[in-house]
């Protein structure tokens, strides 16, 4: 007889509680790193050969970030009234993302000349050499100009089949001006681009059970090939950029969400899944488009959240800006140069043009760095062979404080715009309206007066007690 075939009258028992805790995804994230980590520190060389684990994990959900966030910004700009709304969010939002991008450089910029990792190792310059750094470290790196184009993609399709989030997002934003110009001819696309990114939702889900296996072989990669001995020599470096980075979230970031009516605790604890699989895979492109979902339960409104969190990926990379700035600066210290407050300041206005377009994968703040020594003459690029061994352990702290950083951004920004429901974002956060991956909950709070880009504060604070129960249905149980 089949589970659901009980005779009647007869109770199945709750799973026990070790069981309810291993069906949860963040405890099977946590569990995939600690045996990952063990697999290649017992044995390095199986470890290191368990890197596709990892690559095709990522390489699955990379696949789904430029059609979902196509979907999500086509639709929120489609179904809005007001289109000057969309140059409105977009400029608060990258105002607030060269502010913040410029305290973490500050913040990363006092750190490393006070505790000064790099004193002390007189490295001969003349012994450095760029063979065995990745061929983009050394290649020549692109100009703005050359950036600002790269932007505009071939064709309309080809934005969705690269690997450039830009580009996406301008088409995605052309493509929702249209279709909102359009009026009722539109309409019938609007809709069922609105369908189809409930199935890509559904596919996300299916893709993220995977998130542990793809944990387990990017940290048994990471292990195997790089070794823990490698921390032993540079730890003051990993060791300062780690409380650094620590820092910049607890105190920048909090007061962030403080100042917003809302506390940074609660909302890490809410996206904690999220964090375990960036600590796993040293990737924030794996979670962007479950974070998406995540803010939009949470009462961001949907326009908001598909405008602001993808060009965060892109141009608000707080974990890449401080490690450019302590970088940087521990390489000159470790070849004696000794780098004045001017040049110092110089590099860190170079720096807020190198950290942008650095995608969210694994080695990106690598490259920007390489392109930041590239374009200044006081550190030569073969110094990059320093740090080279030890990127990968300072890579999950910069797509840590990445992650956490633009998810902050876009509840900031939507509660500048008067499109955050404050109160439900309070009870998502405290766990009184769980989060779940099914995809007939849209993804989206549905108060009885849908917030838009356009829509007056009252109605929003109208909806608020509707939205805060979840709009008279019951909470949705959380998603295992």
């Amino acid at each position: 007889m089949s589970r659901n075939d009980a005779a009647p009258g007869t109770v199945n028992a709750p799973p026990s509680r070790p069981r309810r805790l291993l069906s949860l995804l963040y405890v099977q994230c946590l569990i995939g790193v600690l045996a990952g980590a063990a697999v290649g520190w017992l044995w390095p060389s199986f470890g290191a050969d368990l890197k596709p684990l990892g690559d095709g994990f990522i390489a699955l959900v990379r696949m789904m970030i430029a059609p979902v966030i196509f979907c999500t910004v086509v639709h929120g700009i489609a179904s809005m009234g007001n289109a000057r709304a969309v140059g409105r969010v977009s400029l608060k939002a990258l105002i607030y993302f060269e502010v913040l991008t410029t305290v973490a450089m500050v913040i990363g910029l006092v750190v490393v000349n006070v505790v000064q990792p790099g004193s002390g190792l007189h490295v001969d310059p003349s012994t450095l050499s760029t063979k065995g750094l990745p061929p983009e470290a050394t290649a020549s790196h692109e100009s703005l100009s050359a950036f600002l184009l790269a932007m505009i993609p071939d064709t309309l399709l080809s934005a969705l089949t690269g690997h450039e989030i830009l580009p996406v997002l301008l088409v995605s934003v052309l493509f929702g001006f249209g279709l909102n110009a359009a009026g009722e001819a539109g309409a019938g696309i609007t809709q069922g681009i609105e369908k189809l990114s409930k199935v890509l939702f559904t596919l996300i889900r299916w893709i993220m059970r995977l998130a542990p296996i793809g944990a387990f072989g990017s940290m048994a990669f990471t292990i195997g090939n790089y070794g823990l001995d490698t921390l032993r020599h540079l730890f003051l470096l990993v060791g300062s950029f780690w409380l650094t980075a620590l820092f910049f979230v607890l105190v920048v970031l909090g007061a962030v969400m403080r100042v917003n009516g809302l506390r940074l605790l609660p909302f890490l604890r809410y996206i904690k899944e999220e964090l375990l699989i960036v600590l796993g895979t040293s990737s924030s492109e794996p979670v962007l488009p479950r974070l998406m979902a995540k803010l939009q339960h949470a009462g961001a409104s949907k326009p908001v959240v598909g405008i602001t969190l993808p060009a965060g990926y892109s141009f608000n990379l707080d974990g890449t800006a401080i490690y450019l700035t302590m970088g940087s600066v521990f390489l000159a210290q470790a070849l004696g140069i000794d780098l004045s407050l001017t040049q110092q300041l110089s590099m860190l206005a170079v720096m807020l043009l190198t950290s942008k377009g650095a995608a969210g994968v694994t080695g990106s703040g690598f490259i920007a760095l390489a392109a930041t020594l590239s374009a200044v003459p006081h550190v030569p690029v073969g110094a990059l062979a320093l740090i080279f061994g030890i990127d990968r352990f300072m890579s999950e702290a910069r797509a840590l404080t990445s992650v956490v950083g633009n998810g902050v951004a876009t509840l900031a920004v939507a509660k500048w715009e008067g499109q955050l429901d404050e109160e439900r974002a309070k009870a998502v956060f405290r766990g009184d309206l769980p989060f779940s991956a099914a995809p007939e909950d849209d993804h989206t709070p549905e108060p009885q007066v849908e917030p838009t880009l356009d829509a007056k504060p009252e109605a929003v604070e109208e909806a608020a007690p509707k939205a805060a129960t979840g709009g008279g249905r019951e909470p949705v149980p959380a998603a295992g």
